[in-house]
């Protein structure tokens, strides 16, 4: 809950604290690089994960990384708060990325560890574990955005790292009731292999800064190179689990069958996560925000979705355990998610002419409904497939893939905002609704091949 505070407080005030005029607080980037920033960083939280997946999974166990990734969150938001202009944004954003992208794949694995394979409360208890997410999803943008519109952006940075120290303090009370298998090392990597780890970083680091030097990358085509990279782990990632000697035939079935949904997952995100991008954009102009006389801060319509989370994941979590085995499979769940999605695009249609302040509020909270709806059916359900369908060497790791299809897709949101045109909407609305559907529609046809190669997870 405390992560998802740090996560969706920093970023719902992230945007307009770059493109805002130095006089409002902020960095005076224009606001089309502002929103590939937000995607390029939420594309690199998620990538982040398989590092963090990685190390728990072949040196310190998934316990280990939740609590100091905690630790490195809390530093990043510490130097947002204090550090001004783009020295504190660069610090704070890679050492946020960084601890955020550790705690993620590892909290869920830890989550699926008090749950056995065929147990059926699994996924109602990572319906649970998700509301509670959304707690947080919830009382970060509520603070931050109070904080930022009253006070400034570096009090808002500056609660999330209050957030964060909470949430430690809170889980150092029940850190020693997690089963043993939280802490195990699944498969320990030989110490002699330690130097590639250390060699790889030092690569990657050395390459950022050529690219960055010469300009082949920069601030507007970040959200490009992040999104690239994150797809070329993706596939690196899949030909690994495919290929490696210790996952059995069942194992590499069941890892085949997941790259369909891996795929519905990234369509998904890349339009769900132009809420802190493009969407925010649009609360800032074209959202009528005032309600009784009073106008709601801008970073507020992130609040919107964790809010029906809250009102719908305990129906959700409800509506599967009735079900049970009666329940859709996995892979048509993740298309009727692109269905939903796809038709809220739409629903911007309508009032792409309304002009400033013409979209009303109550038709944008139903639109995000929708979102949410759909996010019910494809990411608290896939974090349950993707410990159902990991091999056992690969748990965390898998998870990571999951999250990673989320950073491919945050990376797309940046990437496809660029084509926004506040004014000639009705193109960009009617491409993502319609392209989103079109995605689902093959997700749909393809599910029953799909669910023989789960191999009885369904």
């Amino acid at each position: 809950m405390w992560e998802r505070f740090s996560y969706y407080g920093m970023t719902g005030i992230l945007a307009i604290y770059l493109y805002f005029t130095v006089a409002d607080g902020g960095l005076a980037l224009p606001e089309t690089t502002a929103f590939a920033i937000v995607g390029a960083y939420g594309g690199a939280v998620f990538l982040a994960t398989i590092l963090g997946s990685w190390v728990a999974d072949r040196l310190l166990g998934s316990e280990r990384i939740l609590f100091w990734s905690a630790i490195v969150i809390m530093a990043g938001h510490i130097a947002l708060a204090l550090l001004p202009g783009f020295s504190g944004v660069a610090v704070g954003l890679v050492l946020v990325a960084l601890g955020s992208g550790g705690l993620k794949a590892t909290a869920s694995a830890i989550v699926g560890s008090l749950y056995t394979e065929k147990d059926t409360r699994r996924e109602a208890g990572f319906s649970i574990f998700y509301m509670g997410v959304n707690l947080g999803a919830f009382l970060g943008p509520l603070l931050t955005g109070l904080l930022q519109s009253r006070i400034g952006f570096h009090y808002g940075f500056g609660a999330a790292a209050v957030g964060m120290a909470l949430g430690l303090a809170i889980y150092l009370t029940g850190r020693k009731n997690l089963p043993e298998s939280a802490r195990s090392v699944p498969n320990p990597a030989p110490r002699s292999s330690l130097w590639k780890l250390g060699g790889s970083i030092a690569l990657v680091i050395v390459l950022i800064t050529v690219f960055w030097t010469t300009g082949l990358m920069n601030e507007a085509n970040l959200a490009t190179w992040t999104a690239v990279v994150s797809a070329l782990a993706s596939v690196a990632y899949f030909t690994i689990i495919l290929t490696h000697k210790k996952v059995d035939e069942v194992e590499k079935s069941r890892a085949l069958a997941f790259i369909p949904f891996f795929i519905a997952s990234v369509a998904f995100w890349a339009l769900y996560q132009q809420v802190f991008g493009v969407l925010t954009g649009y609360s800032d102009t074209q959202m009528n925000r005032v309600v009784f006389g009073w106008e709601m801060p801008i970073s507020w319509i992130s609040l919107i979705p964790a809010i029906w989370v809250i009102l719908l994941a305990p129906v959700a979590s409800t509506l599967w355990m009735k079900l049970g085995d009666r329940q859709p499979p996995t892979p048509v769940k993740a298309g009727l998610a692109l269905f939903f999605i796809g038709a809220a695009y739409l629903l911007f249609v309508p009032y792409s002419n309304a002009g400033a302040g013409g979209t009303p509020l109550l038709w944008v909270i139903f639109i995000l409904m929708l979102f949410v709806i759909g996010e019910l059916m494809i990411s608290p359900i896939g974090l349950a497939v993707a410990t159902r369908l990991a091999p056992k060497i690969f748990m965390s790791q898998m998870i990571a893939l999951f999250y990673l299809s989320s950073g491919v897709g945050t990376a797309l949101s940046g990437v496809f905002a660029k084509y926004y045109d506040a004014a000639d909407q009705t193109p960009y609305w009617t491409s993502m609704g319609l392209g989103a559907m079109a995605v689902g529609a093959i997700v749909l046809a393809v599910s029953k091949p799909v669910v023989k190669l789960m191999r009885g997870v369904k």
